[in-house]
């Protein structure tokens, strides 16, 4: 745990004293020397007016690597307290990517403010900030090498040595050729271009029929496309054929990192985005309310069934002791049906309009799943007391309830995608009230059917 801290504490005090003092060239210094991970942490443990006074201080380019190395709505925060003059430098540097993210989790007239004063094209972020998320127009990048089809290979390097500086910070492993109107109509390859003559048509040492992607093609397809083909990026283009950007497989895979991370936040009771502790209480605990006030409404509605069956548990007062044994193993039961159809709906091989297909798939699997741990806890359940009939109460309480969890488990989120609701956030607490509620209601009905066998 001390290894954990410690080289934290050095980086953070260095960073208020450099920060004090208005000491540029240690500023620098120092936030060269730290890895992102290592600048992340330390500039989230800055209060907001350090933080501030950091990047006013830093050279926007190096204010801008210390932007994108902490999380998108922590470094809209830090750029929201900046006024304008201060924040468009430090946006102008970033990549046109994290530039639209930026801008898309800052308030509306912030942003507009911003993009007015920026440098390079406001209608390029604009249209990247329009794609919906986790489509390949939201993932692109604008930068990138294009040149007409009638260049030669000694105008395509003497652009390159030209412009070197502007391209240093290009992610560039290819160069596209495109018509006059913009369509794509091949790849380039610095390897080829270097090896050709100069005077030859780059449309002689172009790949022709290129692979690309469409800009409104989704997350799925492009983890397919990059799990079927070891490019380090894909051209992105529009209906019309025109080139409008390049996916990397490295935006690929963190869009993919970051969209399990919100799932797991969603499914976890994490309401509105991401959670750090850094940011404010009233920010992070209002995420939370959120969820467990709606959660502690549920639960009294699946308690009130044991309110209503008071009568029954009092005479049998041994039940209480399987109650949570039969939610808890049904709610497991159905969160592994959700867990499917979740992954299902993610990977597009299941529609929400499949409803009946994956009902009766679960139903199968809820029949014998049932049967099985309803004989298992109706045995120790007879074993403990040496009762046949608590054993069929709470064996067929637990079989019938397992078979409706599972049911429900692999429906739930196609109904709820089919009503625009986003099933990470909501099959979770309505699988968990059903269950427990007829979890409760199937073991205290079938004991009052046979009450005087078990209550004596």
């Amino acid at each position: 745990m001390t290894g954990e801290t410690e080289p934290l504490v050095e980086p953070v005090k260095e960073l208020k004293e450099a920060i004090k003092d208005g000491n540029k060239e240690q500023l620098e210094t120092l936030c060269d020397t730290l890895s992102p991970s290592e600048t992340a942490r330390a500039i989230l443990r800055l209060d907001a007016e350090n933080q501030t006074q950091l990047l006013t201080l830093l050279e926007p380019k190096n204010a801008a690597d210390v932007i994108t190395a902490i999380p998108e709505e922590e470094a809209a925060h830090v750029i929201e307290d900046l006024a304008i003059d201060q924040a468009a430098p430090i946006v102008d540097e970033l990549r046109s990517d994290h530039q639209a993210d930026l801008l898309s989790h800052l308030p509306e007239n912030k942003a507009e403010e911003i993009l007015e004063s920026l440098s390079t094209n406001a209608s390029e972020i604009k249209q990247l900030m329009a794609y919906p998320e986790d489509t390949a127009g939201s993932l692109m990048l604008t930068e990138y090498l294009a040149y007409p089809e009638h260049f030669k290979v000694d105008d395509v390097l003497a652009d390159l040595r030209q412009k070197g500086e502007t391209y240093a910070d290009y992610t560039i492993q290819y160069a596209y050729v495109t018509s006059e109107a913009g369509k794509l109509l091949g790849v380039l390859r610095l390897r080829d271009l270097l090896l050709s003559a100069k005077a030859k048509p780059i449309e002689k040492v172009m790949i022709t029929k290129p692979l690309c992607m469409k800009d409104h093609a989704s997350l799925n397809d492009l983890q397919d496309f990059f799990g079927q083909y070891s490019f380090f990026g894909v051209p992105v283009v529009n209906d019309d054929n025109v080139l409008v950007g390049i996916v990397s497989r490295f935006s690929v895979d963190e869009a993919v990192k970051q969209k399990a991370n919100k799932i797991f936040l969603k499914v976890s009771g994490i309401v509105g985005g991401e959670e750090f502790r850094s940011m404010s209480l009233f920010s992070r605990s209002s995420r939370r309310l959120s969820w467990l006030s709606i959660n502690i409404v549920l639960n009294i509605i699946a308690a009130s069934v044991i309110a209503f069956y008071q009568d029954t548990l009092e005479k049998a007062i041994t039940l209480a002791v399987f109650l949570p044994i039969i939610s808890d193993m049904s709610g497991c039961s159905g969160n592994q049906a959700v867990a499917v159809s979740m992954r299902e709906l993610s990977l597009g091989l299941v529609r929400p309009r499949e409803l009946w297909r994956v009902f009766s798939k679960e139903a199968i699997v809820g029949i014998v799943n049932g049967l099985a741990l309803g004989c298992l806890l109706g045995g120790v359940a007879l074993l403990w007391k040496g009762n046949p009939y608590l054993g069929l109460v709470v064996g067929g309480a637990l079989a019938t309830n397992t078979l409706l969890a599972v049911c429900l488990g692999g429906s739930i989120p196609l109904l709820l995608r089919r009503m625009k609701v986003d099933p990470a956030l909501a099959s979770g607490p309505l699988l968990t009230t059903v269950t427990d509620m007829c979890g409760f209601f199937f073991v205290l009905s079938f004991a009052s059917i046979v009450l005087p066998k078990i209550s004596g």
